[in-house]
């Protein structure tokens, strides 16, 4: 039987300030210390900070010289990506152990479905011993929040971070909502929130009674989910985690070629393009293999390990070094190909470890318009071949 959206169990598990509490385990001598991960540059972004650094502003995606302004004793770290994901893949393995159905929202966010499973012992007590289970095996603080759908649970978790647990039962959760600030919504970003600000809508519970016709009228499509959040109101399944392996992309030219820099820019093009796939897939990529099919049909491929990353400068760099390396016999080229693999969930801010704010900027800009127009819909000059 098909549960209701007002008897299912959704369980939202959230690793605290994750990257830094990677490396205080690494470190103990860390704990405390306002800590940021990120480009070690004066161009640099934050990746991510502790708590502590919190305090004084500092947030991800800030330009490092700012966030350095505001909290000057900070402690700058690079970021292991590696470690990252090696405690990432250890508290998926205890939840997948223990969990009916899990849903991997990234690289430290966990959905679970419970429902049903207050039959046989309460869902509150099955994730206390879950969360006690995953601090002990991998020494990371982990917060939840326990409700009847997605959008609340990520919320309580949200309010009781860091390493804390609530739960919110059913028939409860549009009241939990209602004095909250309209930005602890997840989907209210920056713009919205001034806006809804501006309008005098502050709380969750102002929004909620705005009538939804109203709230279309000033945010098009965007107002019927604000109205829907604001009443608590969140259908999304939990779904089934499976990890993919890899994704690719081939051209096979319409006549074979010699022209060497026309299949660099191709390259570039479809390095760009699977880049933007993976971004919008929350997906990172460690491999990178170039194939090459010449006339005679003679097909060979290389492959390269790199650094965890999901932007385009760092996978361009690596596709056309591996063509280059592996384009020997100047021989007529039938077909080429880009692969990424050794794929992990993860936003790609995580790469803020390497780029500038300026490169962040475009990618996202162009990343906005690709999600509104499709991915052709713009690319840079360099991959136009």
């Amino acid at each position: 039987m098909n549960a209701t959206p007002y008897n299912r169990a959704i369980l939202h598990l959230d690793l605290d300030a994750f990257f830094v509490s990677v490396e205080c385990l690494k470190n103990d001598s860390l704990r405390g210390k306002p800590l940021i991960v990120g480009g070690t540059s004066d161009r640099g972004v934050v990746a991510a900070c502790s708590y502590e650094a919190r305090r004084f502003g500092v947030h991800s995606a800030m330009p490092m010289k700012m966030a350095l302004r505001l909290c000057p004793d900070a402690l700058v770290l690079r970021g292991d990506m590696d470690s990252y994901s090696h405690y990432s893949h250890l508290i998926t393995e205890l939840i997948a152990d223990q969990a009916p159905v899990f849903e991997k929202a990234s690289i430290d966010e966990f959905y679970l479905d419970l429902t049903g499973m207050d039959r046989y012992f309460g869902c509150m007590q099955w994730s206390g011993e879950l969360r006690e289970r995953i601090m002990k095996e991998s020494g990371l603080p982990i917060s939840f929040g326990l409700s009847v759908n997605k959008l609340v649970s990520k919320v309580g978790t949200g309010e009781v971070k860091p390493n804390g647990m609530i739960s919110v039962p059913a028939g409860t959760e549009k009241g939990f909502l209602a004095p909250l600030s309209t930005n602890k919504i997840p989907g209210i970003g920056k713009e919205t929130y001034k806006k809804l600000s501006f309008m005098g809508v502050r709380t969750v519970q102002v929004l909620s009674e705005i009538p939804m016709g109203l709230l279309q009228r000033e945010f098009g499509k965007h107002g019927r989910d604000l109205w829907r959040k604001a009443n608590a109101i969140d259908d999304a399944a939990v779904e089934p985690y499976e990890e993919q392996k890899s994704m690719s992309s081939e051209r096979t030219f319409h006549q074979d070629t010699l022209e060497v820099n026309r299949v660099r820019d191709m390259l570039r093009g479809m390095t760009e393009r699977l880049a933007f796939d993976l971004r919008k897939a929350n997906k990172l990529t460690s491999c990178v293999t170039v194939k090459i099919r010449y006339a005679d049909f003679n097909t060979y491929t290389m492959q390269r390990r790199i650094s965890y990353t999901a932007t385009d400068g760092p996978l361009q760099t690596a596709t056309l070094a591996l063509f280059d390396r592996l384009y020997q016999r100047r021989q007529l080229i039938r077909l080429i190909g880009v692969k990424f693999s050794g794929l992990v969930q993860g936003h790609y801010q995580i790469d803020l470890f390497e780029d500038t704010l300026e490169e962040v900027h475009l990618m996202q800009a162009m990343d906005r318009i690709r999600n509104r127009f499709g991915n052709q819909a713009v690319m840079r000059a360099s991959g136009l071949g």
